[in-house]
Order: structure tokens, then sequence, then C-alpha cells
């Protein structure tokens, strides 16, 4: 960069590549580091760890240790003054500006000043916190320090204390550091290209700081962001790197104990010749040599900083990168040329950005040209345009040191990309930053396949597959499968779906990818803020400690996950990963946590070498990585993972389970309404893929709902919706079919339920076609099949224990209303055995396991059940009733009991109705509205106990009969609510007669206050009615309109979802009757008895009917599963089309239309007002060059005697510039000749002297014709030739000079480059022999005698 003072020549302010790297001492292990310099960037500090009071010591006490800042410590006097005038030292700091006994006579004081001696370091006392006054909240991070301080120091200070993460990228940003103007496009598209590679890629942006120039630029592309960007999207890094000594308002950050915050004032107006720091960069390292006022200072510091970060290796994924580095060029002067010269040297790329100016645009200009064309007159062209203001101030030495300077630059191409806006292809910034880096990638210590897969691992580092697509997977390289593998490792583990799409759609094979070893990596590099890697710890401590002779084994391993994963499944499913046998060596000896797999010698691509016998794949690979990525809540890679599985639906359902179970246990709001939704969005492909199944084929589709999935812990599709709760999929049309035709059994679903209830109870009508059966064999016969596969349909189960439970609670009232007698009955016997055959069916239900569950599953599934429960309640209630009634002396509480027990029995109907679509619902609506009641009683018992408690005490003096202080209390004030007002409230009907004076009466209440001589209430009757009003307000107005807004809200609500309620419950009714025996209580015991012979006599396992759960031949399954992948295909691209469809999706097209038209208008007028421009420079060039050519065919007229001289008009645009090139000519400096030319002489005679042979085209037609001598005299015909209109006629111009020329008299840089564009086009834009004539110069005639060529005197 340049300095922002032009008058101190030698203080610039260049952001340097190119100084020297220190020696190994200076990068050596820093004091007080506790971990080494080559694992600074692989370990993340750690996140919240301490408070910010104790972030804030920790770092007080750690800086003034490690950092140190420059003070001079001799005061030596200089010359010159400070712009205030007064007396300054050799550093630049006035004498109250030093310390003490920097002033106190010294040995050295009277000598030269050397800061090697007269500089000291100290602890430094300016670090912390910055806030910009009165420029919003932002707080940044500071530091001042040394010019000595080693960068591992300051890196370490980053990245621990600062708390920054270790870059994926390095861009170093230089140019000019004086302010400049740019096109406004070009300013935008370079602002938003800069901060969307650092946004995206993670990446530090290092500029000086200061609020000028190329920084100043780099601060306000951050601004930008920030405004615009929402929170998620992060911050971006800016580091200024500045001189400490050209600071304004430095005092300001002066805090020996660090500034927490130092609040920061920018004033550009006092500045002077110092600089203000740029408020929109988040971190500034102060670099300090002990001096004031010279810019500069941190150039070699920033170097070495930066060549120690690019050679640091940051892991992630298992792959690990050197962190790569790019300089990007805005502008600049002769420092900013030199900076860009070191880059290059040491191989760091540079981008540089045309059209900013200056160096910039010289770069630009001469970068696509061959070295031999890179001549010092085209140099010394470009910098007449660019450096109009320095340009005179050139030396020749300085224009070819620059050319030399240029020339290696554009010699090494492959660093150096030049950005052109709207040109070759280039849009963005942020690509041919990018760009670059891939170029030069392949210009480093990288050969074939090395190249290339370092291209790749910087591609997903930086997460920019459109890089990938366009740079790496191209037709010059072929990838292999197994070549990704790694890198499809990383970017699993780094979140980055769309290179997980990419290497899929590049031929990475799962089935060949997922390994055991790689599995078990994947999940030990889970994120520790994962709720699974939480669970997955728990797992952990409860496992029993391994004996000491055991051999080590990894803390986590795939037995785990399984038992984690069975938590969320559910226990009916199997584990996914079986328990190693003992004496299993342990497939993978790393570490957990903090994998560390290419610095600890097991690198990742180990894991893809091994020989094909020792590399365990898994049963499902598709399953393992969706799971891994459902746990962790990736919707994208989760998504692009489940279009790959076979079992789909399955799957699906299984991540809804996952979701909603891990959603129970997550403490963020967020992300648990994350969960939420990505568990519905799953609960939807399963219902997208079942309905195209569906559709296609109802008998396969109903085979995918009840087939056993392997994958999957052994269950089914319709289980697993069934335990995820998935209630929208239970209800849709081909689920709510198959339990249809399961709850018909056998016969056909269009019978009608009067014929199936005449079957029933005239069996021999089955004999006859009044029932229809599906099976065509049962149609047609006519023997006990067909009775029995009529009793065993679900259907005729369900109602034949319908008309059993109605005849046993018919005699069971009956008993207790007519025959209960202190001896039992025969029908109160009979209800003994109904009820045992009832308790008989209970312990059948709990203990039938088909699954092997267990027992304690088991019960736990069975008193999930409200049924069951109430059903328990029942039966245990009765049994202490009719233990009651067996006791003489309990007779009747044992007739109470029974009668109670009674009611529960009634309220068992429900359950049976819920089997009824117009019954179903309104059930469920109850039910919902028992919990709104629950949550009234509790408001009204407030104000009932309140009240009554008031009215009592009020009232009644010391009432002591606790059932009486019950009614008053409450009983009295619950019945108000319903209009029973309470006696004596207000002494209208007080009468001592429905009262006892002294409450010694127990069938009559105690008596009120009352005056015993008149008779009359003692009570305020006006307090006891206003406290009924204001209780009759808030309960019967208040309260009981709360509660029926209550029933209406939660009615309307479950109304909505009453449909999808009732048909997911309806499962459990007809699961349920399914499995029943068929006969109904009491013949029920027949069937328990020949259970009981079967089970525990003959020892015949129990096993599930094939129609709830059924397993398939492998043939069947794999045509199974093949179909319902290619319906899910076609259900994607479905969505697909649909998405493209939906209004937003169009509207967001159209935008992006009209936002590349609008682009290709704004290119378009680009390249217009660019060829508009041309021709006019062209036009003004052509019209110069003829005025200068007629001015020389009239001056050579003259010369010859035709006419005085006087009278000559000359040129526009030559005179004025004549007498700096006579001066330029005396001083032996003119175009491009030899010293000594006269200027005067004649051009003939400049031309013999400086042996220059022209061309004939280079000289006007009229001085062609003729081998006449030079004196013959010019006559009327050669006059009239000189005129002649074939002077119009446009000639080739002649080829460029090799050698530096001053840049021609009247001619802007366009026309020159207007020139260029006519001849390498091969067109004509000269007029006919005025190149010679623009130039002051004669061509040669066309003869090329030696005495043809002298021209006219």
């Amino acid at each position: 960069m340049e300095p922002p003072d032009p008058r101190k020549a030698g203080s610039k302010q260049e952001e340097g590549f190119g100084v020297p790297p220190r020696r190994a001492a200076d990068l050596g292990t820093v004091p007080s580091l506790r971990r080494s310099n080559s694992s600074l960037c692989k370990v993340r500090r750690p996140q919240n760890l301490f408070s910010s009071s104790e972030k804030q010591e920790n770092l007080s006490s750690w800086i003034p240790e490690n950092i140190k800042k420059k003070e001079c410590m001799y005061f030596v006097e200089s010359a010159k003054l400070s712009d205030a005038g007064k007396v300054v030292c050799e550093c630049g700091y006035t004498r109250q500006q030093h310390l003490e006994e920097a002033t106190r006579p010294h040995t050295l004081q009277g000598k030269e000043w050397d800061p090697k001696k007269h500089v000291q370091e100290m602890p430094t006392d300016a670090f912390g916190d910055i806030v910009f006054t009165g420029l919003g909240q932002k707080v940044g991070k500071y530091v001042r320090l040394s010019q000595d301080t080693p960068p591992s120091v300051i890196y370490h200070l980053m990245t621990q204390y600062w708390g920054l993460d270790v870059p994926n990228l390095l861009i170093s940003v230089t140019g000019g550091a004086k302010d400049f103007n740019m096109k406004p496009r070009l300013k935008s598209v370079f602002r938003r290209g800069l901060v969307k590679v650092a946004q995206t890629t993670g990446a530090w942006i290092i500029t000086g700081g200061s609020h000028t120039g190329v920084m100043k630029q780099v601060g306000e592309a951050v601004r930008d962001f920030t405004l615009s960007s929402s929170h998620n999207e992060g911050e971006v890094v800016t580091v200024g790197v500045a001189t400490w000594g050209t600071v304004h308002n430095r005092e300001d950050l002066i805090h020996p104990s660090g500034g927490f915050p130092a609040e920061y004032v920018m004033d550009e107006e006092g500045q002077g010749h110092l600089t203000c720091l740029d408020n929109n960069h988040s971190h500034f390292i102060l670099v300090d040599d002990g001096t004031h006022g010279r810019y500069g200072v941190e150039i070699p510091l920033r170097t070495r900083l930066e060549k120690f970060i690019s050679e640091q290796t940051k892991e992630r994924g298992g792959v690990a990168i050197k962190i790569p580095i790019v300089c990007v060029v805005l502008e600049g002067g002769p420092g900013t040329l030199h900076t860009i010269y070191n880059a290059i040297t040491n191989g760091t790329p540079c981008v540089v950005v045309e059209g900013s100016g200056r160096v910039a645009d010289v770069i630009a200009q001469v970068a696509s040209l061959p070295i031999s064309e890179i001549t010092i007159s085209r140099i010394q062209q470009s910098l007449s345009v660019f450096f109009q203001e320095m340009f005179e101030t050139l030396t020749e030495g300085r224009v070819v040191e620059w050319t030399k300077k240029i020339q290696d630059i554009v010699r090494r191409r492959q660093l150096l990309t030049i950005f052109r806006e709207g040109k070759d292809g280039q849009q963005d910034v942020d690509v041919a930053i990018l760009q670059a880096l891939l170029k030069a990638s392949r210009s480093h210590d990288h050969f074939g396949h090395e190249n290339w897969d370092h291209q790749l691992k910087l591609a997903v580092a930086w997460n920019r597959v459109d890089i990938a697509r366009s740079e790496i997977f191209t037709d010059e390289r072929q990838w292999k499968p197994s070549e990704l593998h790694p890198m499809m490792t990383a970017a699993l583990v780094s979140n980055k779906p769309e290179f997980v799409k990419l290497f899929l759609e590049n031929g990475v094979r799962l089935k060949e990818f997922v390994t055991w070893d790689t599995l078990l990596y994947l999940y030990q590099s889970l994120d520790p803020s994962c709720l699974f890697h939480s669970k997955l710890q728990k797992a952990l401590a409860e496992e029993p400690e391994r004996p000491v002779c055991a051999p080590p084994a990894p803390r986590v391993q795939m037995h785990h996950v399984a038992q984690v994963l069975r938590e969320l499944l559910g226990d009916f499913t199997q584990p996914l990963y079986p328990r190693p046998r003992t004496g299993d060596r342990p497939r993978l000896l790393l570490p957990m946590p903090n994998i560390k797999l290419n610095v600890q010698g097991v690198s990742l691509r180990s894991l893809y070498k091994r020989s094909p016998g020792h590399v365990a794949f898994t049963m499902d690979p598709v399953r393992d990585l969706l799971i891994w990525a459902i746990i962790q809540n990736r919707r994208e890679l989760a998504e692009i993972i489940w279009a790959q599985s076979q079992d789909c639906i399955a799957a699906a359902l299984a991540c809804s389970k996952i979701l909603k179970e891990l959603s129970k246990e997550e403490e963020d709001t967020d992300s648990l309404e994350e969960m939420l939704a990505l568990a519905d969005e799953y609960e939807h492909r399963a219902i997208g893929v079942f309905t195209e199944c569906h559709r296609k084929d109802e008998d396969r589709a109903q085979k995918l709902l009840t087939r056993v999935s392997e994958a999957w812990g052994k269950t089914t599709c319709l289980q697993l919706a069934l335990e995820a709760k998935d209630m929208k999929f239970v209800s849709h049309g081909g689920v709510q079919a198959f339990l249809t035709k399961v709850w018909w059994g056998q016969l056909c679903v269009d019978n009608g339920l009067w014929r199936v209830i005449l079957c029933m109870l005239a069996f021999p009508l089955l004999y006859t076609s009044l029932i229809s059966f599906r099976e065509r064999r049962l149609q047609t016969g006519r023997g006990l099949l067909r009775v029995r596969a009529f009793f065993n349909a679900p259907v005729v189960i369900f109602h034949l224990n319908i008309l059993s439970y109605f005849a046993f609670l018919c005699l069971f009232a009956y008993v207790l209303m007519v025959d209960f007698q202190p001896t039992p009955s025969w029908c109160e016997y009979l209800i003994y055995f109904w009820l045992f055959s009832l308790v008989c069916e209970e312990l059948r239900q709990l203990f039938y396991d088909p699954d092997e569950f267990g027992l304690m599953k088991m019960a736990l599934l069975y008193f999930s059940d409200f049924w069951n429960k109430l059903d328990i309640g029942a039966i245990l209630l009765f049994i202490a009733g009719l233990t009651c009634r067996l006791i003489p002396a309990l007779l009747y509480p044992g007739r109470i009991i029974l009668s109670l027990d009674f009611i529960m029995f009634c309220l068992r109907l429900m359950h049976i109705f819920t089997i009824s679509k117009t019954l179903g619902p309104k059930i469920i609506i109850v039910k919902r509205m028992m919990k709104d009641v629950f949550f009234f009683l509790f408001l009204l018992a407030v104000w009932v106990v309140s009240f009554g408690v008031a009215k009592q005490a009020i009232l009644i003096h010391n009432e002591s009969r606790v059932d009486w202080i019950f009614r008053g209390v409450v009983y009295q004030s619950y019945l108000t609510i319903f209009g029973q007002m309470p006696a004596y409230i207000d002494g209208v009907n007080f009468s001592l007669d429905h009262c006892s004076p002294n409450g010694t009466d127990p069938y009559k209440p105690k008596c009120p206050e009352s005056d015993a001589v008149r008779h009359e209430p003692a009570f305020p009757e006006w307090l006891t009615v206003i406290l009924l009003c204001l209780y009759l307000l808030f309960t019967n107005i208040l309260l009981l309109n709360l509660l029926i807004a209550m029933f209406n809200y939660t009615f309307q609500q479950v109304q909505e979802h009453t449909d999808q309620i009732w048909k997911f419950q309806r499962h459990d009714l007809i699961e349920e009757y399914h499995g029943r025996p068929p006969a109904p209580p009491p013949f029920i015991l027949l069937s328990h008895l020949h259970l009981f012979i079967k089970r525990a006599v003959l020892k015949i396992p129990a096993r599930r009917r094939k129609q709830l759960k059924s397993k398939l031949e492998k043939n069947e399954e794999a045509a199974l599963l093949s179909w319902e992948m290619y319906l899910k295909e076609s259900y994607l691209q479905s969505q697909q089309h649909q998405q493209k469809q939906r209004p937003e999706q169009k509207i967001q097209d159209i935008g992006n239309k009209i936002s590349t038209v609008v682009d290709l208008l704004e290119m378009e007028s680009l390249k217009r007002s660019g060829s508009t421009g041309q021709r006019l420079a062209s036009l003004e060039e052509q019209v110069a060059q003829m005025s200068r050519a007629l001015h020389w065919v009239v001056k050579a007229l003259r010369d010859s005697g035709f006419g005085s001289e006087e009278g000559v008009p000359a040129p526009d645009g030559v005179s004025h510039l004549r007498p700096a090139l006579l001066h330029r000519r005396q001083e032996g400096q003119g175009l491009g000749g030899p010293r000594g030319e006269h200027p005067g002489a004649s051009v003939q005679d400049q031309l013999q002297r400086r042996g220059r042979a022209h061309r004939p085209e280079e000289l006007p037609r009229g001085l062609r014709g003729s081998g006449r001598a030079p004196s013959e005299p010019y006559g009327p015909h050669r006059t009239a030739r000189a005129r002649s209109p074939r002077l119009l006629r446009t000639q080739p111009h002649a080829a460029a000079c090799d050698h530096p020329v001053e840049a021609e008299p009247g001619r802007s840089h366009l026309q020159e480059e207007h020139q260029e564009n006519a001849r390498s086009a091969g067109g004509e834009a000269l007029p006919l022999g005025t190149l010679g004539l623009a130039r002051g110069l004669p061509g040669p005639r066309r003869d090329t005698a030696p005495e043809a060529e002298a021209g006219p005197p």
C-alpha cells in the first residue's frame, strides 16, 4: 500500500510477503504455551468454559508475560521538529513522552541514535476489547506488541484467548493506502465477492487495519454484510495489522491491566499525517518498534505471521490440509508492486482486480501478453496513463526496474489471476480467488493424484461445491470411487451435504464406503453438544468395568450405539448392532474424544486401504448413515442419504420415531421445534411413497406394511408408525383398508353387519350364500372350514364379546337389585364364573409374548393402555366387594362396593364403542374434555373453599361437627352454583325451628349468630349478600363460561384431527380382537384350557398371525424392495415437479431470471459505453493525426520555398508539448534517440543519426513517388499528388519498437489502445501515411536508395 502522507517517500505501509522468514528459534515453542505449535490449529478452543470475568483475568495475566512493547530508553535530540514545533527524539516522540530514565544523562546519549541500543522491550500496556465511540456497540479485540514478537505467540493469542476458529483460508488484501475511487459496480462486486469467500470458507481477512484506502474498502464490505446478514451466518474475521506509531488517538488504548473495553475515538479531521483505525475490523494487531510516525513497520511481522499461519495444518473429518493463503491486490503504487513481486516469488497466488487503478491496472494490461512483448516502452506507456501524477518524476532506471519485476510476475502465470469484471466468464471475486488457489496448487509439490487430491481437500475445506464441479470434477481427471472415500468421510463429519451429493454422483457406492471402522469413526466424531452424544456417555457410564487382563478397547463401540438406538426406537425392536463376543478384537483403536487421525499415525485413508478379507461391511450402509445424520438433526444430509435407501418407508418412519423421542429430552426450544418439524417431514415422505405404492398395487403395498424388516430390528412399518404415533400415516386410506381387511378376517368387506349378526345368532345360515368369503375355496365350500373362518373373523369375535358383555352386565344388575341374598344364588355364582373367565383373558393378554419381549416389557405395554388399567381396577374392586359379601357382618358394605364396581364395568363399554365411526370420535372428545374439567375443578375449588370458609365463619360460631362443617363449607357452596341458595344468608327466612341453637341435634345445622331476646339474626346481612353476589359472579359467569370456552376449544381442536385419532386408536381394538380366542366369556375358558395345554404341556411357542407380521422369502423381499425403490424415485420426481409449480418457487425463479437479465443488460451497457468511448477516441486520434499530417505537409512546402513559416499553425495537442520535448532533446533524452540531437535538424538528419530503417509504409504517399534528389524542387504535379484523395487511405501500422519511448504528443492511452486493437484485428484505423507524421517523422520512400531517404530540408 501507499502511505497516506505522500511527503514521506520512505514511509510505506505495504502489505508484504517478501520478507525472509525468521530463524527457527523465533518460531519455536512459546513460554507458557502448554501445547506445541503444530497442534494449535487442530485443537478447537472449548466454548463457554469460563465466565467473561475469568477470561479477562486469564488474558490480563497471560499477555504481559508473553507479549512485549518497545520503548525508547534514551532521548537523543533530533534535528527535525514535530508538527507542533516541539523538540523530538530520533524516535519521533517528545521528551515528555519518554520515560523518566530516558532523559537522564547516559554514556550512549551523545552517540548516534540506534534502535538496537536505544530501544528496549517491556510488558505491553495496550490490550483488551475496543469499542469505537459513537459507532455502535460492536466490540473488537486489540493488542500492542513488539515487532520481534514470535508469530506463534500471536497465533496462540488469536486462537486460544481471542477465541477465533482456525481458518480454512487466509486472505491478505493489499493495495493503496490512500483513498481512491472505484467504479460503483466494480466496488459492489469486489465487496460482495470478498465477504462471500470469507464467510463461506471460514477465512481470515488480513489488512493494514487503518480507515483509508483498501483497508477502508474491506471494512465497508464487512459492514454491509453485517447489516444485511442474519445472526446465523456468522461473523467475518477481519484482522488489521497496523503500526502502533502511526495510529491516531492511540493514547485511548493504553490500559496497563487491559481495557475491557477501551473506547477509541475516530478523528479523521485532526489525524494529520497519522491514520485512524477502521471501525469495521474485528481484531487489531498494533506493531510497535518504539518510533512515532514511521509507516511500514508492521510489514515484516505481518509477513512472518502470514507465513506461520500458512504452515499450520487444520484437521477436520480426518482430513488435514495446510492453511492456504492468497493475496488480493486493489490499486496500489510502487510498494504494492514490490509486495506482489515478493508474494509471487514466495509461491503465494495473487488476484489482481482490474479497473481498480494504478499498479493493478498496469499488471492487468500486460498479464496476457508474451514476455517478449512486455517491453520498456509498453510499460512506460502504461505508467504514463495510470501514474500521471508521478510519471514526470520516474527515472529511466526506475522504469527498467518496474519492467523487470512485471516480467517476473507475469512469467509465473500459474500464480497470477486477473479479475476482469464481466470478462472471461468471471462474475464474482470469490470465484476468482478460489480458482487462483486451485491454479496455484497445481504448481506446488503435488503431482498426479496428489495434486487433484490436494485440490479436492481445499474445495471441501472451503465448502465450495461449485468450485469442485467446475475445476476438479472435469474430463481431465477420472476419479475412482475408492479415492473419494476419505473426502466423503470428511464431508460427512463436517456436515457438507452438497459434497456428499457430488461424491455420490461421481461413483461413490455406500456399500463399499461404509465399513464397520468407518461407522465407528463417525460415531466417535459426534459433536459433544449433540444430545445423542450425551446419551452415549450415559451408556458408557453404566457399562461395567473391563477386567485388567482384558485387551483394551475403544470407549465407544457399536453395541453402545445399538443400546441407545433401541431406547429411541423402542424395545419392540432387536438391537441393530450385535454385542461383540468375548475375545473379538476391537476394530479401530482410536481414542475418544478428540480424534486426531492424521496426527497420531492412523490416517483416515488407511481405513480404506486394508485387505478385503479384513474389511467388515455393515448390513445396510444407507440405514447406518441415515441414523447417524438423523440423530444430529442434519436435515439436508439425511435427505440425500434417505434418497439412496431401499427400505425407504420403514426408514422414514424410524427417523420420525427417533426424532420424536429425542425431542422429549431436548431442552433447547429451537432444536426441539426443528426435530418435530423434521419428524413430521419424514412422516409425510413415508405417506408419499406408500401412496405411490398403494396406487400401483394394493396387495404389494399391504405387504410392505407387515413385512419384517431385518435392517430395522425385525419390526414392521405398521409397528414403527404406531410406536412413533404417526397418526397421519396410520389414517392413510391404504393402511385403513388393510386394517379393515384384517378386521373382517376371511370374510368379504362388503358383507353387511346385519348379515353377520344374523349368522351369529343362527349359524346354520352360514351354509347358505348369505355370507361371502374372499377365498374361493371358502366361498364354494360347505364344511367346517367355512364355520371356522366365520367365527375366527375379528368382527365376529368382537360382536360375540359385545353380546356376552351385555349379558354379563344385565345379570350383574339383576343380582344387585333383585337377587342379592345372604347366601349367593345360582345367578350370583354364574357372575363369579363369568368374572373368572374375564380374569383369565386378562392374564392371557399379559403373558402373550409372540415377539419374546420378556415379562417386564409385556407388563409395561399392558399397563400403558388406559382400558387395561380400568379392567384391573374393576376386577380388584369386584374381589374386594366379593370378600366383604362373603363375610356376614360386612354383607351390606360388600353390596355397596359391588354397586360401585358395576359403574366401572359400565364405563368399560366406552372402549367397545371406539370401533364405531360415529361414537368413536365422540369418546375421544370426552376423554380430552375430562382433562379440561380437571384443571377447571382446581380453579373452582379455590372459589368454593374461600367463599365457604368465609360464610361459615361469619354465620356459625364454633361448629364442632366435622360433617356439618363440610356441608357448610363445600357442599352448600357447590350447590349454590346450581341455584340452591343457602339458608339464613340474608336473614329473611330466619327461624330457630329449623336449626339447633347449641349444635346438639345431629340432623339440624347449628343456628347462626342471633339475638336471643329479639330472635333476630345478629350477623351482618349486607356483607353476606355482597359475598354471595361476588361468588355467583365469578363462578356462574366467569368460571362456567371459561369451562364452556375450554370445551369449545378442545372440541374444535380435536374435531379437526378426530378422524385421524379415531383411525389410529381403531388399530388397537382390531389388533386386540385379531389375537383373541373366538369364544366369548364364559366359554372362552375352553380356549384358555386349550392354550394352556399347548404352551405349558406341549411347549409350543406363541406365534403372531401372519396378517400383522410376516417374514418374506429373500427373493420375494428383494423384488418388493426394488419395486418400492422404483416408486420412491417416482415420488421424488413428483415432489420436485410440485416444488417447481409452487407459487413461491415460481416467483423465486422469475426473480432469478430477472436478475440474470439485468446483469446481462448491465454488461451489455458497459460494453456499449466502452465501444462508444473507443470510437470517440479513434475519431479524436484520426483528427489529431490528420491535423499533424497537414501541418507537416505545409511545413515541408514552406521549407522548400513555398511561402514563409510564420503563419503555419501548430497542430492541436502538439505545440504545448514542444518546449518539453525540446528540453528533453537538449538533455539527450529525446524520443528514444541518442543524445546530442539538434532540435532544429531535419527529420531525415535525425533518422540518419539514429540509424533507423523505416519501411515505406511509414512515409506519406506524397514522398514515395520518384527518386528525386533532396534538392529537387516540388512541382505543381507534386502538390497535386500530395493533395490527392489517396492521402486518405490507410496503411498497416509498423511493428512496435522494443526500446523505451516517450509518450507521443497529443495521444492518449485510449488512442494507443485503439490503435493496438485495430492492428490486431487487421483493420485500418489511421489515414494514409499519418503514423509517421503523427510522430513528427517522415517515412522512407518506395525506393531504398540511400540518396532517396533524405526528406525536404
